[in-house]
């Protein structure tokens, strides 16, 4: 039987393809269309699931969507009614998108794909994100905790997951929602919303929790962990394009400027940035205001989630906990939560995300309404487009660019290892795509750790992006505990995929500087040679040639672009940044050989 999940028409849209309960392959549409958060009818994605499986659309059981559109029409109608006449230009913006385009998902989806109608099915949006974490787990059963801006109605659910049955138990509202408050503060801080939310991860371990009795004025906290904002504050609930009232202003004094450049004392002034500014320190201290910001919304969302999960486990006294959700991506409060909090297992969606809907609602359709058995455990996130090396060499010929290519995968693995050893900084391309926003080793730029400098070659050589933030390391599994504290967390759930924070060992933190965050910690994948073995085997070969057993990862991409998809897409990548070399499989591709 075969199922295909669609998400779209508000982040990020994708689909996913499962057959009989295994995921045969999932993608966002921004990889095939190039557009960052692409959120229109994922057509490619579509194609490039059926075309991996072998089948037609004729071949598809059933079509289904990762929400209730109605229901989310009905409670923009209302809740801008309720805000009238404030809300009238949001009103008007809506009605008009929505009774020309997404009221009509049905029949959009019928003409798109040329399916049946009455194949065709809706699952709610929490529901859509309970079931992406909860029936790819592997856990019997578990507490599921769902949490985003908003989904039809709703923003926060808490239930449970017992085999095939997925039951919520509670839910918060419009216009209360964790994930609302933090995109408020993105927008505060000067970055874009729905974008910019891991930029203020990583703003804030600059500074201190310094406003968080504020930030707690904010918001109505209630024994069972349940919240309510007081909307005096905002006014994303009316307003058109600005999400915090005047009253925020009065609470936090002036929004930072999107093109204010970010440094405090302890970031430094980068020398890319230019000549420091007569008022240097000036900016100094008003840059670590915004980062104390940034801290203490950071440090409120972690309490608010712990006091969640303490409630929730107070009611179910399971020991494992799904997430599915935007707020799932907050990979800090993830660390803590499995830290601090009462769950001896915490397992996240990779693709916690709107993309992860498509997934979740194709398995919540194949288990809760069809029935079937769960058979399938996700332990990587490989989903995506895959090129052979015919492909590639053909795309190369035709761009008459010169190359190597290596016979064996030991010499490869040997080849780069050495090579990011002398201080190169490699574009890694192997195998299928990630799912979701994290480079997990297929398409990742690697680096050497241990060479501090590679924080400011990546971050404006490359990546052309802001110098605060942080990048990831990745450890073969038999050293993690050597780098990282660990204890005896079962944290491979989130360390499979990259999503969970956890402090470098304080005599390590000078060996691997580059992946060592301002506050001692680092975003930490964790590989076995099982997920992915040419990516293990590098990571070994260059902790044999140096003693160290971590590479720097970070994805494979330019700022403001999609990580790369095909071999055209890595290499348009690679010769428009500093990369030193292109590792197209084993086809190697050289900075001065490709001019």
């Amino acid at each position: 039987m075969y199922i295909l999940g669609i998400s779209c028409f508000y982040h990020e849209s994708a689909a996913c393809l499962i057959k009989d309960g295994v995921i045969v392959a999932a993608s966002a549409e921004e990889r095939f269309s190039r557009k960052k958060h692409d959120s229109e009818f994922p057509k490619l994605a579509c194609e490039f699931c059926l075309k991996s499986a072998g089948i037609k659309i004729e071949d598809v059981d059933w079509v289904v969507f990762y929400e209730k559109p109605f229901w989310k029409f009905l409670r923009i109608l209302f809740s801008t009614l309720a805000s009238w006449p404030l809300a009238f230009r949001l009103f008007a913006k809506a009605m008009v998108t929505w009774l020309s385009d997404k009221l009509w998902v049905r029949s959009i989806i019928a003409d798109a794909l040329k399916i049946d109608k009455k194949k065709i099915l809706f699952i709610p949006h929490h529901i859509s994100h309970g079931a992406s974490a909860f029936y790819t787990s592997g856990f019997d059963e578990s507490a599921v905790l769902t949490f985003d801006g908003v989904g039809e109605w709703t923003t926060t659910t808490w239930g449970v997951g017992r085999n095939k049955s997925l039951e919520v138990s509670q839910e918060i509202k419009f216009p209360h929602s964790i994930g609302l408050l933090y995109s408020v503060f993105t927008a505060f801080l000067g970055f874009e919303v729905n974008d910019g939310e891991y930029k203020v991860m990583g703003m804030a371990p600059y500074g201190e929790p310094k406003y968080l009795d504020r930030v707690r004025k904010l918001v109505k906290v209630y024994p069972d962990g349940s919240f309510a904002l007081r909307m005096e504050y905002f006014s994303y609930q009316w307003h058109d394009s600005r999400a915090y009232s005047s009253k925020f202003v009065e609470l936090f004094g002036e929004p930072r400027p999107r093109d204010m450049y970010f440094f405090t004392k302890s970031s430094g002034y980068p020398n890319y940035f230019g000549e420091k500014p007569e008022n240097y320190q000036e900016m100094c201290e008003l840059n670590q205001k915004y980062a104390d910001i940034a801290a203490s919304i950071q440090a409120f969302t972690e309490e608010l989630i712990l006091n969640l999960a303490n409630h929730v486990y107070e009611k179910t006294k399971m020991e494992n906990l799904c997430i599915g959700g935007g707020v799932g991506l907050n990979s800090v409060a993830n660390g803590v939560l499995l830290r601090k909090g009462p769950f001896k297992r915490v397992f996240v969606q990779p693709a916690a995300g709107d993309d992860g809907g498509s997934l979740g609602c194709a398995f919540y359709a194949y288990h809760a309404i069809l029935g079937k058995p769960r058979k399938y455990v996700q332990d990587n996130c490989y989903f995506g487009a895959e090129f052979s090396e015919s492909e590639i060499e053909k795309f190369l010929k035709s761009k008459k660019v010169k190359y190597q290519k290596i016979t064996s995968e030991d010499k490869l693995t040997d080849f780069l290892a050495g090579e990011i050893a002398d201080g190169k900084v490699i574009g890694f391309y192997h195998g299928r795509a990630e799912w979701g926003p994290r480079a997990l080793g297929s398409r990742s730029i690697i680096a050497d750790p241990r060479r501090e400098e590679m924080k400011e070659v990546v971050n404006t050589k490359i990546k052309f992006r802001e110098p605060y933030r942080p990048f990831a390391p990745v450890v073969i599994v038999e050293k993690a505990k050597d780098y990282f504290e660990l204890g005896n967390l079962e944290h491979q759930y989130l360390t499979n995929f990259m999503l969970g924070v956890f402090p470098v060992k304080r005599a390590m933190r000078k060996v691997i500087p580059a992946v060592t965050h301002v506050d001692g910690s680092g975003r930490l994948q964790i590989i076995s040679r099982k997920q992915n073995a040419r990516y293990y085997d590098l990571i070994n070969k260059f902790g044999n040639k140096t003693g160290v057993y971590v590479l720097m990862n970070t994805s494979f991409n330019l700022k403001g672009e999609p990580i790369v998809n095909s071999p055209e897409n890595a290499f348009n990548t690679f010769s428009k940044s500093g990369l030193d070399i292109l590792a197209l499989e084993r086809y190697i591709v050289r900075k001065e050989d490709s001019k």
